[in-house]
């Protein structure tokens, strides 16, 4: 007999040689049939893998992440093989999963178009209702590189593969696959899919080798996780904010410029309200602002680090003879500043932010409206404090972080903790003590968190935080970073109460992190419908005939000297076109004014995305609305 030891702590004796499979079946049948692979003492292996006696064992459902993803990549298989059947001439060359799917590079010289996908898709079933064994084989390197002569993508892939042992994938009609693995067991546990798009691609990304297909698919455990996953593609397409932005006047690119974006008044507006909003915070938590160059000495990157881990994502350029780079930090600038006077124990906590403007090198494939930028505007700050105040300092960027994202409607948050990774400055002893800082603060405010190791920035660690959008899209916006180095690199200092010079505590932080980001962020968590305080156009008054025409401007007028953003609307149009164009454009608030409204000094107020109108006096309306202003709320019922 043998013994393995499940996830609960829990031991379970087994007969020798049994699978995975076989454990799971023991364990239950519902477990059983849902499983499709499993993990043994952490290393992900198929089900039909014989245990050896005492591992640590975890049966692999599509549930856990693994799980998915295994499924995934046996229904890019499944797909190769569809391809293959109906374009014998392919050759394939390789297909991992990529975030929510798989792709599959082919080399084939007929286009693959949209219009072949249902075409795929019904043999995929096809291969998937048969329902036949995914069953590996292995031989050693020479062996393989022998049986798949002549070809150079698999030979490629054989060459490049990690260890002695090769191993391969088949199942239907003859269908075989170079692969790592695992693999689901069977053909009929690769889920519910969907063939998404096709893409040329290079053989490894070199533009000297020859064009490839990249056909992409999606695979979900049931039909219904399928449908949604595609209802929220196309609610995402709905808010794509390179559209909105484009239909309400916010921003432009131009091909003048690729990856540096325009802002146009109306985005000014909210930009101007987020910066406001920040600055007022800012203040609240006891921050100074600050503004560095954006342009600055070679050598200034060169002390800073950023030349050895960075210089690969800088613009340079000469002044004078002299070598320059624009900054794609903020930091090191900061630390210039910083030591233009002498500091004082009693002056620290020193918390000083800026909005500075940073330019870091995108390849042109990764660009994405506001999302990916080589220009972008960050909400920066540096707190320079003694050791001791580092977990209250934290806790304190924490509160501000937590206070912002409420403010905008995000109330669901995930935290990182980013660890040290390969290529970083400072000793060991100053990365674990502060990682150690960092972990400190999180447990104080009971924060869960995961930790994400080798990932911290090359002078530090950090603490990540990410929110959920209104699609359950994640997005890491905040950062929280513990930084050693840099003030010893730069030999800051501060007089200690024992009036010796001491080394301050840099502690980098953003909140939105890029502006020009958490714009497109907006856009589409509100599908351009913004909240009161930050729409554009807040209130926009509309007449039903020119004999209103004064009344409406004295209103407009009125509302404007109180501070909000008012449009007014005297054309010829029919009052129903009018309230159209209104709804289009995202107004908060259409106030109609006729000849009943003028008589009486009161206006129909209608609210964006609603039919129902409310009468009431200028007063009364700027009274609530003032009050929604105030509060924030995206709310905008009376």
């Amino acid at each position: 007999m043998a013994r393995v030891t499940l996830p609960d702590g829990s031991t379970l004796e087994i007969a020798e040689g049994s699978t995975a499979k076989q454990v799971a079946e023991r364990i239950g049948a519902g477990l059983a049939k849902a499983a499709v692979a499993a993990k043994i003492d952490d290393k992900l292996v198929d089900l039909s893998t014989p245990i050896a006696n005492s591992p640590r064992l975890q049966i692999v459902t599509p549930k856990d992440k693994d799980g998915l993803n295994i499924m995934r990549h046996s229904c890019a298989h499944v797909m190769a093989e569809a391809i293959c059947s109906l374009w014998p001439q392919t050759r394939l060359v390789y297909g991992p999963t990529v975030e929510d799917g798989f792709y599959y590079d082919i080399d084939l010289d007929e286009p693959i178009r949209p219009d072949d996908f249902p075409r795929i898709e019904a043999r995929m079933r096809e291969i998937a209702e048969a329902d036949k064994p995914i069953v590996r084989r292995e031989m050693s390197r020479q062996e393989a590189l022998e049986e798949l002569k002549g070809d150079p993508y698999k030979t490629d892939n054989i060459q490049r593969a990690e260890g002695d042992v090769i191993s391969f994938y088949s199942h239907g009609n003859g269908f075989r696959d170079l692969c790592r693995g695992p693999h689901v067991p069977s053909t009929g546990k690769v889920g519910s899919f969907k063939i998404m798009s096709v893409a040329g691609a290079y053989w490894h990304g070199d533009p000297t080798q020859k064009m490839l297909q990249r056909v992409y698919g999606t695979s979900w455990p049931t039909k219904k996780e399928l449908d949604e996953y595609l209802n929220r593609l196309e609610e995402a397409k709905r808010r794509d904010h390179r559209v909105i932005g484009r239909q309400l006047d916010l921003f432009s690119f131009s091909e003048m410029g690729p990856g540096f974006a325009f802002i146009h008044p109306k985005g000014m507006i909210v930009w101007n309200e987020i910066v406001d909003f920040m600055r007022q915070l800012n203040r609240k938590y006891g921050y100074k602002e600050i503004r560095t160059p954006i342009i600055l000495n070679e050598e200034l990157w060169r002390r800073s680090g950023h030349w050895d881990h960075y210089k690969e994502n800088m613009y340079f350029c000469e002044i004078d003879q002299v070598g320059y780079a624009v900054k794609p930090m903020n930091c090191p600038g900061g630390c210039l500043l910083y030591k233009t006077t002498k500091h004082s124990y009693r002056e620290l906590p020193l918390r000083l932010a800026e909005f500075g403007m940073v330019h870091r090198h995108e390849a042109s494939g990764v660009m994405h409206g506001l999302f990916r930028v080589r220009q972008f505007t960050q909400d920066d700050a540096h707190i320079y404090c003694a050791p001791n105040q580092i977990e209250a300092e934290i806790i304190g960027v924490i509160n501000l972080i937590f206070e912002t994202y409420r403010a905008f409607g995000f109330e669901d948050f995930n935290v990182e903790l980013s660890t040290k990774p390969e290529n970083h400055i400072g000793s060991d002893e100053i990365w674990e003590t502060a990682t150690n800082a960092l972990e400190a603060a999180l447990r104080h405010k009971q924060i869960p968190y995961k930790i994400n190791e080798g990932d911290g920035a090359f002078y530090g660690p950090k603490i990540d935080f990410h929110i959920k959008d209104c699609l359950s899209r994640s997005w890491q916006l905040g950062t929280i970073q513990l930084d050693f180095s840099m003030p010893q690199r730069f030999e800051l200092t501060y007089v200690a109460e024992d009036n010796a010079e001491k080394t301050p505590v840099m502690i980098h932080r953003a909140v939105l992190g890029s502006m020009e980001r958490f714009l497109g962020i907006l856009i589409e968590q509100y599908a351009g419908a913004l909240p009161l305080w930050l729409a554009p156009e807040q209130v926009r008054v509309l007449t039903i005939s020119e004999k209103t025409n004064e009344y409406a401007v004295a209103v407009q007028a009125k509302l404007s000297e109180a501070g909000l953003r008012c449009g007014i609307d005297l054309s010829d149009e029919k009052i129903g076109a009018k309230i159209a164009k209104s709804h289009g454009e995202k107004i908060p608030y259409m106030m109609v004014v006729g000849p009943k409204e003028a008589e009486s000094n009161m206006v129909s107020v209608r609210m964006r995305g609603s039919q129902d109108s409310r009468t009431v006096s200028v007063e009364q309306f700027l009274a609530r609305a003032r009050q929604k202003i105030a509060v924030k709320t995206a709310d905008l019922a009376f």
